[in-house]
């Protein structure tokens, strides 16, 4: 008769539990009961049972796992009925000739193999179910001499993410950063993807091998890589809970990972934006299976539409595809659309070459509303000559099968069918995010984290920083410092900016820096000096001040040199526009509440690698940050592809870019940006190829 000891965790259905026979259930030979181990968990509240075999005679050590199991195996054999589908695959030809004759053999033999390890043998990774975070028990973490902090004395910095800023943190550390710090970098996808070439994989233009690059061929000697998601992080005692990706089709496996120092550079998830539908019957566009996904879409579509006695609406349906943004993706999209159609398949498809339509449904009253007018107006002509439809001043309110539901400024709904439609537009906070953001105090931004200057987290006392779209670097307002200087009815609200010695104070002189005309008011010319000299200090009237100083004579503001800042806080100003005190204090509030965050750039990577290397950073928050200056972004221009080999440029100081010869310069841009020398031999073969032989629209 099995004797009964008590479980661990106990639970309300089972408190008690029958050890297994003291018959070894692998050699068959006969051992005290104190050689076997079991680890027992409700199936209703789990549904699982994990049963492990400590060595045995024979000097193996037997690792086995069982799931869906029945509450309790019976007392004689607690074997007999267990489900042994999801046991090891590593050594089936270990498995013993007696072993095969038990009653549990035809199990074993039909749905399992047993994994086995000499006793000797270190096991860096045992899987687990996926379970509740709190259950600690039932977590196996990496060997503890190879996860524990080690005593070296090296901080271990664990980097989370795969994307832009991780990978330039990556590339951008010394070989030697191993001597200074131990790094891990943990990432579900083992490879960094060169999004701005996206639109062109998605149309065929591009092979998705050419615009992605193994993470372990930037590590080196710098870091250690393991391939999982971070699914909890508790930031009280350092750790993370890791899971190897159950998309892999392997037994999820979770482990923790403890940190001195966490950097991450999750980016952010597609945002909805709570619109019906658009998950169930649009196509994202964020990574490489959504480009895939498009790639064949479209040419399912125009194989469907090419059948016999298919009716014309349903044909022209198939052939509509709607592009919800417009911004640079939605553009780039569109436009490799209509390349690959008027290129390829209507030479493929001559018949169906009246049918297809392409539109962009944008909610401002110009697409690439970002960049300067005139390269928005630029991209609209080119599409209206090439037959993409421009859907502006609408909403999506709703999406169906086939059908999207648009909402215009006047509230005018209508309807437009589809065979694709692709929803890129819109970012939303990673989960993991979300889940931080909750266990530390003055966290409340609604789409990202908070950082100071040095991409520290606010409130992680120095141990976590937060990098691309995960972060947003809180920013100082103008007006809240201003409110804190001396009230001496001396054009107080201008002070700041005036303040040429930084004492908060404003003298007679500084004053006449601003106020140059001695009126208490301040006109355009009085306006563009305050904003040059604030920017040092308030970064987000950097672009007012430049508005300003580009306008020939300061008055010609609207469309000139440079386009209007967004958010309006300019509009309405004319060469004789003055500024009284308090019309200057609501200028800078209307500027506040217009502050925008800072893009997302692989120039935070860059700065989180010197940051690194110029101080020892512990974690801790008495560690000092030497010799480091605050994050400031330099925008060094923008692009993007529109279609038939044109390309249009936005520059700091040069001005706006098109044609021919723009597009030219993107392609030459876009290879010569690759991370490696590989990539840019990928990527220029792949433009010849196309040129060359057209593109594959083979569905494999």
């Amino acid at each position: 008769m099995a004797t009964w000891t008590t479980i661990r965790p106990p639970c309300n259905n089972h408190a008690r539990q029958p050890q297994p026979p003291a018959t070894c259930i692998m050699c068959r030979q006969n051992h005290p009961a104190a050689w076997y181990e079991t680890q027992h968990r409700c199936a209703l509240e789990t549904n699982a049972l994990e049963l492990r075999a400590r060595p045995c005679g024979s000097g193996q050590a037997y690792y086995h796992r069982c799931k869906n199991t029945r509450l309790c195996p019976s007392e004689s054999n607690p074997f007999a009925d267990l489900d042994l589908s999801l046991l090891g695959t590593l050594a089936p030809d270990l498995l013993t000739e007696k072993m095969q004759t038990t009653r549990f053999s035809s199990q074993l033999k039909a749905r399992s193999a047993v994994a086995c390890r000499p006793r000797n043998a270190r096991v860096a990774l045992r899987p687990r179910a996926a379970v509740a975070v709190k259950d600690e028990a039932l977590y196996t973490e990496l060997d503890p001499s190879d996860m524990k902090r080690t005593g070296t004395g090296k901080p271990r910095v664990v980097v989370l993410g795969s994307g832009w800023a991780a990978m330039s943190l990556i590339k951008a550390l010394p070989k030697n950063v191993s001597e200074k710090y131990e790094v891990i970098l943990i990432s579900p996808r083992n490879y960094f993807l060169y999004t701005p070439l996206l639109p062109a994989v998605a149309t065929g233009t591009m092979e998705e091998r050419s615009i992605v690059e193994p993470v372990r061929n930037f590590l080196g000697n710098k870091a250690d890589y393991y391939e999982a998601i971070c699914s909890d992080i508790d930031p009280t005692k350092k750790e993370l809970v890791c899971c190897f990706p159950k998309d892999t089709g392997f037994v999820e496996a979770c482990f923790k990972v403890p940190y001195d120092v966490l950097i991450m550079g999750v980016g952010c998830v597609n945002n909805t934006f709570g619109i019906k539908g658009v998950a169930d019957y649009c196509t994202f566009f964020k990574s490489i299976e959504d480009a895939n996904k498009l790639r064949s879409r479209l040419t399912e579509c125009f194989e469907r539409a090419s059948l016999p006695d298919v009716p014309e609406a349903e044909r022209k349906k198939l052939l509509s595809f709607v592009i919800v943004g417009g911004g640079p993706t939605g553009v780039e999209v569109a436009a490799e659309m209509q390349d690959m159609i008027e290129y390829d398949l209507i030479k493929l498809y001559p018949k169906l070459k009246d049918d297809y339509k392409i539109r962009i449904v944008e909610l401002m009253d110009h697409v690439l509303s970002t960049y300067d007018r005139q390269i928005s107006l630029y991209t609209a002509g080119v599409f209206k000559r090439s037959g993409v439809e421009l859907v502006l001043n609408s909403r999506v309110a709703s999406v169906n099968d086939g059908e999207v539901t648009i909402v215009n400024k006047q509230n005018e709904e209508s309807i437009i069918p589809f065979g694709s439609c692709v929803w890129a537009t819109g970012v939303a906070m990673n989960p993991l995010l979300k889940t931080l953001q909750k266990k530390v105090e003055g966290q409340n931004h609604f789409r990202s984290l908070l950082t100071d200057d040095r991409l520290e987290m606010k409130g992680s006392n120095g141990s976590i920083f937060v990098m691309g779209d995960a972060a947003t670097i809180e920013q100082p307002k103008a007006m809240d410092y201003v409110e804190e200087l001396n009230n001496d009815n001396e054009l107080d609200l201008a002070e700041l900016a005036a303040d040429t010695n930084n004492d908060f104070e404003l003298d007679l002189a500084e004053l006449a820096v601003a106020d140059t005309n001695n009126d208490n008011e301040l006109d355009l010319a009085e306006l563009a000096v305050i904003m040059d000299k604030a920017s040092d200090r308030f970064l987000h009237l950097k672009e007012h001040a430049i508005f300003l100083k580009s306008q020939k004579g300061v008055g010609q503001l609207l469309g000139r040199a440079k386009k209007a800042p967004a958010g309006g806080a300019l509009d309405g100003m004319s060469q004789d526009t003055k500024l009284t005190k308090e019309e200057f204090g609501e200028l800078l509030a209307k500027i506040d509440n217009g502050l925008r965050a800072l893009p997302a750039t692989a120039q935070q990577g860059d700065f989180m690698a010197q940051l690194l290397m110029k101080s020892t950073v512990t974690g801790h928050p008495d560690s000092t940050i030497i010799n480091s200056d605050a994050f400031k972004y330099s925008h060094k221009g923008s692009a993007a592809y529109v279609g038939q080999d044109k390309a249009v440029f936005d520059v700091p100081n040069v001005g706006p870019l098109t044609g021919l010869g723009a597009g030219l310069l993107w392609k030459s841009f876009e290879t010569y940006s690759q991370f490696s020398f590989r990539n840019q031999c990928l990527v220029a073969s792949d433009w010849m190829r196309t040129k060359l032989f057209g593109r594959d629209i083979s569905r494999v």
